[in-house]
C-alpha cells in the first residue's frame, strides 16, 4: 500500500543522494539495474500456459506489479514508467532475437555493473542506500529520476 505522495518519497530518496557524482553514477546505473531485473526475469522459464500468450512472462508480470504501484502513486510517472519499461521490454525482445549472448548474461553484466556503481556512489555520498529503509525505495529509484525529467519539462505529476 502506497500510504506517502509521491513528492515525500522522492523527497526521502533524495535524502541519500545530494553529491552530484552520486546523483550523476545513479543517471547510469539505475536504468542499468531496472533492465537488467527486467532482463532477468525474462529469463525464467515460464509454465505452458503462460507461453500462449505473446510477451506473457515473469519480467511482463514484474512490470505489471510494478505499474501497479506506480499508478497509485502518481498517473503521470506512471506512465512514463510504462513508456520506459515497454521500451525496454521491445529492446529485450530484439536482442534475444539476435543471439548475440543469452539474455540472462546480458542481465547479470548490467545488474552487476549496475550495483557496483551504485556501490560506488553511496561510498562517495557517505550514506547507505535508502531501500535499507524500506524495500519500496528500489521502485522509488526509477521514478526519482523521472521526476526530474517532468520537472524539466514542467509536466506535474
Amino acid at each position: 500500500m502506497v500510504k506517502k505522495p509521491a513528492d515525500q518519497w522522492l523527497s526521502e530518496y533524495g535524502a541519500s543522494h545530494k553529491i552530484r557524482l552520486n546523483k550523476a553514477i545513479h543517471w547510469i546505473c539505475v536504468p542499468l539495474i531496472v533492465v537488467s531485473v527486467i532482463a532477468l526475469f525474462w529469463e525464467i522459464p515460464t509454465p505452458q500456459l503462460m507461453r500462449r500468450v505473446p510477451f506473457l512472462n515473469w519480467a511482463t508480470l514484474l512490470v505489471a506489479g510494478s505499474l501497479i504501484f506506480y499508478l497509485r502513486l502518481s498517473p503521470p510517472l506512471a506512465v512514463g514508467m510504462l513508456i520506459f519499461s515497454t521500451a525496454v521490454i521491445g529492446g529485450i525482445a530484439a536482442y534475444e532475437r539476435l543471439g548475440v549472448t543469452p539474455v540472462w548474461l546480458l542481465g547479470l553484466a548490467l545488474f552487476l555493473v549496475g550495483w557496483i556503481g551504485q556501490v560506488i556512489g553511496h561510498s562517495i555520498e557517505g550514506e547507505k542506500p535508502s531501500f535499507f529503509q524500506d524495500l519500496r525505495f528500489l521502485l522509488i529509484g526509477p521514478i526519482w529520476l523521472l521526476g526530474f525529467i517532468y520537472r524539466r519539462l514542467g509536466i506535474p505529476y
